[in-house]
């Protein structure tokens, strides 16, 4: 018997390594390609050259040969911190008071949270034309007020990931001990609610950040330039130095995925 339990371990091993094997290979091989790509010399020599990458490292050749492209970047990163601080504000405390005094109201938000998942990108364009049109009037037309809409396509990811944070913990005793201390709302939220849910906060924001560095449709739609709008008008004039921008983005990304695990679960252990 246990050699047969030994045995069907070591052909679920063999399977989880396969399968992970041909996931990476989907995934590295465009991946790879691309860079194969960005270090073709330019000219019809033939050769590879590191010119692609020396020119996104150097920061003022950037900035003066692509400054449609620096825009772009800058505005991806403002957009992505207005965004992450809208959303966690809004979603935290809400999420926190409707366990604690409206459960009842529960399936509710997650209805609300959920439903941008089921409209199509063009069909909030539509409806989210005449309010911007006042943002604008209002606001000004800096691409950073984007976040506004932003903040609805992150709403189902981060209310997954703040919800799982949240059935973890146990909030009702945590805020009830903190309030017969004392404590205000906001040191309860501060204080007790948030250093516990720092591992789905991080979720979160990292989903958020994803979102944002790669989403195209609304931004071009409402005629903003972010990343993917500026590398997409880059690519028809220089198409070696927006898929290089690509690339790292997408290493980017990986580096705060992993920056953000290695965060969330030394803090898990300290405490």
């Amino acid at each position: 018997m246990s050699g047969q339990r030994a045995a069907l371990r070591r052909k679920q091993t063999v399977f989880r390594w396969v399968v992970v094997g041909i996931v990476l290979t989907f995934f590295a091989l465009p991946m790879l390609a691309a860079f194969e790509f960005t270090t073709r010399a330019r000219g019809t020599g033939g050769g590879r050259s590191a010119e692609t990458w020396a020119a996104i490292v150097d920061v003022r050749k950037l900035n003066a040969d692509y400054p449609v492209l620096v825009s772009g970047i800058l505005a991806s990163i403002a957009l992505a911190v207005v965004t992450v601080a809208i959303m966690l504000v809004l979603l935290v405390p809400t999420m926190t008071w409707v366990r604690l005094r409206l459960p009842g109201l529960s399936r509710v938000v997650e209805f609300i949270c959920l439903l941008p998942l089921t409209v199509p990108a063009i069909v909030l364009v539509v409806g989210l034309t005449p309010v911007y049109a006042w943002v604008v009037y209002l606001l000004g037309g800096a691409a950073v007020w984007l976040a506004f809409a932003y903040v609805i396509l992150v709403l189902p990811y981060a209310y997954r990931a703040l919800d799982a944070g949240l059935r973890a913990i146990d909030v009702r005793t945590l805020a009830e001990a903190a309030r017969s201390l004392g404590a205000s709302w906001f040191t309860v939220m501060w204080r007790i609610i948030l250093p516990n849910l720092r591992t789905a906060v991080l979720s979160a924001s990292f989903l958020s950040v994803a979102l944002v560095l790669g989403e195209f449709t609304l931004a071009n739609l409402f005629a903003y330039k972010n990343l993917q709008v500026a590398m997409y008008e880059l690519g028809k004039s220089d198409a070696r130095i927006s898929v290089a921008v690509g690339l790292a983005s997408l290493a980017f990304a990986f580096v705060v995925l992993f920056a953000m695990s290695f965060v969330g679960s030394r803090k898990e252990g300290k405490s």
